[in-house]
């Protein structure tokens, strides 16, 4: 593959569907509030882990 059909696919892939790539059952929101859960359940894993300081 060279370099100008390689960037010609990943510009297709980038754009998606006629819907711009969204799921409709998808919600931000959802997907948001979601991450921010792990991310304060690892950040707590972490501190119970580290109790040395």
């Amino acid at each position: 593959m060279s370099l100008h059909s390689t960037a010609a696919h990943l510009v297709t892939l980038a754009e998606g569907s006629e819907h711009g790539g969204n799921h409709e059952s998808l919600s931000p929101y959802l997907t948001g509030f979601g991450a921010f859960g792990v991310l304060l359940l690892l950040l707590w894993i972490t501190t119970r882990f580290n109790r040395d300081r």
